[in-house]
């Protein structure tokens, strides 16, 4: 089986399942343009336990884990099976790195996994599992949680660390989306970390880039970035697709760790090793 790149997407509000913006259609253009997987395996904020567990499920439900949005998202189904067998080689990859790790037999897909998927593979035709997020999470654990996990990728599981770019709920809800400068400048910053290839870059960005604590005033929806660049081991080339900003305040750029992806347009810029 070929080596799958990891990915990292950022899954804005759930109103992206129905407002694709930028972001979705460059999305499924990466889905048209990756290998296919054996199976997907994401990690999303939305679900985050005491230690990690990993998602057994055969048919995992479409988990409507919000509220106060429209209607309409409550209706939308994502019916990928599930991938037991490969679900299982994570819990003993896991276990193997020192993490440990339980089985979850009912666990469906969060909105942090479906909604992105329905852009980036829209016939839900390939299977999919989510790993939960440790709690108490620093850098340096997320950057080395994706690190245990790598192994999947050589086995033909594409990972993808579901987040966001910029995060900060308060100017989401507040509607204080006139200054977007700030989340662009976050967004700039970051994309040149990737770039670079520098772990430590990447690692302490939240220290060090611009308007880092506005972006992220808490950091789960950054640590599925650390976790797809840490299963990655900063692999190179990498690619970054320009998912734009959405409400003002959710950059909504993606990252590829490992391969090189020609998108149509200036969608998508790449670095070589």
């Amino acid at each position: 089986m070929h080596r799958q790149p990891t990915l990292f997407v950022s899954h804005g509000a759930p109103t992206f399942a129905l407002e694709p913006g930028l972001a979705g259609p460059r999305l499924r253009e990466l889905g048209q343009r990756l290998e296919r997987p054996a199976a997907v395996l994401v990690v999303s904020p939305h679900w985050m336990t005491p230690t990690a567990r990993v998602a057994v499920t055969e048919r995992p439900a479409t988990i409507h884990d919000f509220g106060g949005f429209d209607p309409a998202l409550n209706d939308i189904r994502y019916p990928a099976p599930g991938h037991p067998a490969l679900a299982q080689r994570a819990i003993e990859a896991l276990r193997a790195a020192g993490w440990p790790a339980h089985a979850d037999e009912h666990r469906g897909l969060d909105h942090g996994a479906w909604v992105p998927l329905l852009h980036l593979l829209p016939q839900a035709d390939v299977p999919v599992f989510q790993v939960s997020l440790p709690g108490r999470l620093d850098a340096e654990a997320a950057w080395a949680f994706g690190a245990a996990l790598a192994p999947l990728s050589a086995q033909g599981v594409l990972i993808v660390g579901s987040g966001s770019i910029t995060h900060n709920l308060y100017e989401f809800r507040m509607g204080h989306g006139a200054d977007e400068r700030y989340a662009a400048e976050f967004a700039q910053w970051m994309r040149e970390a990737v770039a670079s290839g520098d772990c430590e870059r990447l690692q302490f960005a939240l220290e060090r880039a611009p308007h880092a604590r506005r972006a992220h005033p808490t950091a789960e929806h950054f640590w599925p970035l650390l976790v797809a660049a840490g299963a990655a081991a900063s692999r190179r080339p990498t690619t970054t697709i320009d998912g734009g900003i959405a409400h003002g305040v959710l950059a909504m750029d993606a990252f590829v760790f490992g391969a090189a992806i020609e998108l149509s347009g200036a969608a998508a810029a790449t670095q070589a090793a």
